[in-house]
């Protein structure tokens, strides 16, 4: 099989299924078949390169997968994150562009405080926001992760990728009061109401529940966080949260009503508000 009908078959199969970036998901499923970077992938194309059988086989495998709505990063095994790569699979939750950009909101706070801050990654996850802030920033990076699945790949990245985390596994409510004169509090909580199932099947159905859902109105531990966080915080410290679109406005709210100043609503880069930071009263 050529190459650029593998591709052709690949982005009919991916289309029908209903995924929804069918070329781009086949251009990376080739890649990872052959084991290569997508730069190269495309001058094979022009070259009219040809598939061996093992090859033609494993693309078939991995072409079914993705069709099946596996998740491409659980095929690969990877996940890219502004700078950095990350090995990701099931039990853990894929990080998104959108957090990249919440990443950009605490480097900006960062960059402005004197010495080595303290900062913490409530529900790291893959580690992808804590490693960002350990690699991009002068910050003394801690994280927490009560999930032992999850905590594994944050784990196997932190060491990957040679970063400056301190990982502490188990619920935030005791592991973040362990942390004190804290200069910035980050997190991408759960924050998915129970009863709004997600519609892609990628998410819905491979996505660590722990990592999405977060009560009825799925500001349950947004509320947790909130409430704990000046207990680490030092005066003047400064609280960064991600939230699903259409929550800002109660997010603010509970900011304002628990005491904390300078609350700040941040749009993602379509613009909705996905995010918001404010700083523990000095």
């Amino acid at each position: 099989m050529e190459l650029s009908d593998a591709l052709y078959l690949s982005k009919q199969v991916l289309l029908q299924a209903g995924v929804p970036s069918p070329e781009a998901d086949s251009y990376w499923l080739l890649a990872h078949t052959l084991e290569i970077p997508k730069s190269e992938l495309l001058t094979l194309l022009t070259l009219g390169y040809q598939l061996t059988e093992a090859q033609a086989g494993g693309f078939k495998e991995n072409l079914d997968k993705r069709a099946s709505r596996i998740p491409l990063q659980h095929i690969t095994g990877s996940a890219g994150f502004r700078n950095i790569e990350l090995h990701v699979g099931p039990g853990v939750f894929i990080p998104r562009y959108e957090t990249e950009q919440v990443v950009e909101i605490a480097i900006k706070i960062l960059s402005g405080l004197p010495g080595r801050p303290r900062v913490v990654d409530v529900g790291t996850g893959s580690g992808a926001i804590a490693i960002s802030l350990a690699k991009e920033t002068a910050a003394d990076v801690y994280a927490i992760e009560i999930d032992a699945a999850a905590a594994e790949f944050a784990i196997m990245n932190i060491k990957s990728l040679t970063a400056n985390v301190d990982l502490r596994i188990g619920k935030f409510e005791e592991e973040l009061p362990k942390l004190r004169d804290l200069d910035l509090i980050i997190s991408n909580p759960p924050y998915i109401p129970l009863d709004a199932v997600p519609v892609d099947p990628e998410v819905r159905d491979f996505d660590p529940q722990l990592a999405l859902y977060s009560g009825a109105d799925g500001l349950e531990a947004i509320k947790e966080l909130i409430a704990l966080a000046p207990v680490s915080l030092k005066s003047g410290g400064w609280v960064v949260l991600e939230h699903a679109d259409g929550q800002s406005d109660m997010v603010c709210e509970l900011l304002l009503s628990a005491g904390y100043e300078a609350i700040r609503a941040h749009p993602d880069a379509a613009g909705r508000l996905r995010a918001v930071s404010a700083k523990w009263r000095s």
